[in-house]
């Protein structure tokens, strides 16, 4: 393989990486500039017609509708909450939680209620952080524990939005793909709350939080594969996050110490509990909880009904239809149980208004941010392709190639590297779903030249993407808005790349060990 073919194969990915370290763009402009890269280099160097390079584009932003919807739609929920006052009304209730036991409170707020959120959608980095000001924590702290709290789970985010899409890539049922992530759960989460503690308070914090530690990690773990097995994957955040709370609340119980403390409640805190009944502010999110276990439970029609007999296939590209699945999808059933609330809320005609136009504000640039990044994964994915849709000269794709170069230069270590490509993945483009559709291809191709296991090692490198998640600019810069502290977010990238790049090594040596 030579050395050009080698370089321009990797261009796409170099370019993005520089001008979001380097040049410090926006992460959506960088997937503009890094599609257009992609389409040139596809065009004019590896001889694909400009018309798969296209239709490509187009439908690799249709396979992005799932994550770059349920983002859409979760910002216009969250917001439409903030409007009527539900989420001062969950913040008066998590400033209660465990009083003086720090070490309980982070698990508790930052991992279990974190995991929960964003498994219904919610923006945890900007809900977490101004309740851990409050607690009295650092702004260090409160810009960093939002954001790595729920990392180990990410896969189960947004209903396992990023779950379905690996295993649309991998060409595997998702509920058998679910089980190939659940393995690293037990000890990935556990490696994640020991790191928050670390970040928080040093070795004197892990050795005085350590009970609390082990119990939110395992029991996220364990959840995790017992979902698994009983093929309720797409809702195991839910499941997971609420264990965990349960799990330290009860943990607190048997320890003696107060579980709940009214004192720290501020008149503002007061008003919103006044407003605002606990479950009518949740009433969002139980909806989506109730509708989301009717719809994946086995035992019932209507997974079968949603997701495989209203599949709604597109065909695109000919012989690979995209399946649209509307009716399963977490983006319509956050919008349907969003509206069902309303009233539940008590929200008025001018708070929806004024809702709906500050989410559609909000909402453009991430939708664009993700769906570009599918858009890349494609054009490079069908690289090399005739108009007949056939890869005539396997050297003409830009997989094909980065596959070739990754094996002869790694070998069998590959199956290692390939969480921190994973976690490259995820700090370019800011989702592990978009690092999904990025590399997937990538990892199954490699994985065949050096006869490890393609589905462990892409499980791998996505669990390495979500890892990517607490040295994400986009999700720091938004913890750190969310309190008015945006020039904070720089100085939380270093310590946490490091406990970032740990926890990888982590999921690197069971990658490596499992693929083979």
């Amino acid at each position: 393989m030579d050395m050009v073919s080698v370089l321009l194969a990797f261009f796409p990915v170099i370019a993005i990486f520089f001008l979001l370290l380097v040049y410090r763009v926006a992460a959506d402009t960088a997937g503009y500039i890094g599609w257009g890269v992609a389409a040139l280099v596809a065009w004019l160097y590896f001889q694909t017609p400009l018309e798969v390079v296209l239709t490509a584009s187009v439908a690799g932003l249709v396979a992005s509708l799932p994550i770059a919807l349920v983002m859409a739609a979760s910002i216009m929920q969250i917001t439409l909450m903030q409007e009527t006052g539900a989420v001062a009304r969950v913040v008066a209730l998590m400033k209660t939680i465990a009083p003086g036991q720090q070490t309980v409170q982070i698990m508790i707020i930052n991992v279990g209620f974190g995991i929960l959120l964003t498994s219904l959608g919610a923006v945890t980095v900007s809900i977490l952080p101004p309740i851990m000001i409050a607690l009295g924590y650092s702004t260090f702290a409160a810009i960093l524990l939002p954001a790595i709290g729920y990392d180990a789970l990410c896969t189960y985010a947004l209903l396992g939005i990023p779950a379905v899409v690996f295993a649309q890539f991998v060409g595997k049922p998702v509920q058998e793909v679910g089980l190939y992530f659940a393995y690293y759960m037990p000890v990935i989460s556990t490696c994640i709350a020991l790191g928050m503690l670390q970040l928080t308070g040093g070795t004197a914090m892990v050795k005085k939080g350590l009970v609390p530690a082990l119990l939110a990690g395992v029991t996220a773990g364990v959840v995790a594969i017992l979902m698994a097995h009983a093929g309720l994957v797409t809702i195991t955040g839910i499941a997971a996050g609420l264990a965990v709370i349960l799990v330290l609340v009860g943990y607190v119980k048997v320890t003696g110490k107060t579980l709940q403390d009214r004192a720290l409640l501020n008149e503002k805190d007061l008003a919103a509990e006044a407003r605002l009944s606990l479950p009518r502010a949740l009433s969002p999110w139980i909806l989506l909880t109730i509708f989301s276990l009717i719809l994946n439970a086995p035992f019932l029609p209507f997974f079968k009904l949603t997701f495989v007999d209203l599949a709604m296939p597109l065909e695109i590209i000919p012989g690979s239809p995209e399946k649209l699945r509307v009716l399963w999808q977490a983006y319509f059933w956050v919008v349907v149980c969003t509206f069902l609330a309303l009233p539940i809320m008590r929200a008025t005609g001018e708070q929806v208004r004024r809702g709906l136009k500050t989410s559609a504000k909000r909402a453009m640039r991430p939708i664009m941010s993700a769906s570009v990044f599918f858009a890349i994964a494609y054009v490079m994915n069908h690289s090399g392709k005739g108009l007949d849709w056939k890869l005539a000269v396997p050297t003409h794709n830009m997989i094909y190639v980065m596959a070739d170069a990754s094996a002869g230069v790694f070998g069998k270590f590959y199956a290692a590297m390939a969480p921190f490509l994973g976690m490259l993945g995820g700090f370019i483009s800011g989702s592990e779903s978009s690092s999904i559709a990025m590399l997937t291809k990538l990892h199954l191709s490699t994985a065949e030249k050096i006869g490890a296991s393609g589905v462990v090692v892409a499980a791998g490198s996505a669990i390495g993407g979500g890892l990517a998640s607490v040295i994400s600019p986009a999700k720091l810069q938004n913890a750190a808005s969310s309190i008015d502290k945006i020039r904070e977010a720089s100085t939380a990238i270093r310590p946490a790349f490091v406990v970032s790049m740990l926890i990888t090594a982590v999921c690197a040596a069971m990658t490596m060990y499992w693929a083979y």
